[in-house]
């Protein structure tokens, strides 16, 4: 329908495609269906997969991929199972599409899990976050996560919101993070 203007996680691929030039690792910090995993999966070298639902790794683990590894833990505990440096992280916030609806990322682990991923994140490396807020715990999040990410210091990341205009209020929006390459 749109060349840019389409799907949220599009852009966020898009924006990846572009920009990133080293494809060594990368880490899905919410798997659910596994879209965002299997664009980083054709992308890049290795990559790492969170998901605190086992029904979303065992699904993902049916397409036996060799550079995947999924973690069925959350995403907040990321500097557990990760200790090199990473090219790219994405969050694709809110609930598995088609699963429980109470299941749903929280601020609190978010909030945690970005702060560890940007220690992680390698100079001139990104960060894509998709906020859906058309559910109370999605609203919660982007309040907290915005706050928090304009306090960022502009010598070491630039943030950047994409959103719709002639959309609804409750339409999702992208957050791009990008690490300064002098860090």
């Amino acid at each position: 329908m749109y060349k840019y203007v389409g799907d949220i996680s599009e852009i966020a691929h898009n924006i990846l495609n572009t920009y990133v030039k080293e494809k060594n690792v990368a880490v899905d910090c919410t798997l659910g269906n596994g879209f965002d995993c299997d664009f980083l999966s054709e992308t890049f070298n290795k990559v790492y997969a969170f998901d605190i639902q086992q029904i979303a790794i065992d699904r993902y683990s049916k397409k036996e991929k060799e550079n995947v590894t999924l973690i069925c833990d959350s995403h907040h505990k990321i500097d557990q199972y990760i200790c090199e440096e990473i090219d790219v992280v994405m969050f694709n916030l809110g609930f598995l599409p088609g699963g429980d609806r109470t299941i749903t990322t929280k601020s609190e682990t978010t909030l945690s899990c970005i702060n560890e991923a940007l220690k992680l994140l390698k100079s001139g490396g990104l960060m894509t976050i998709a906020v859906y807020i058309g559910h109370d715990e999605g609203k919660k999040e982007s309040d907290i996560l915005l706050s928090h990410l304009s306090l960022l210091p502009k010598n070491d990341f630039g943030v950047m919101v994409h959103t719709y205009l002639n959309r609804s209020r409750n339409a999702p929006y992208l957050i791009v993070i990008e690490k300064n390459r002098n860090i």
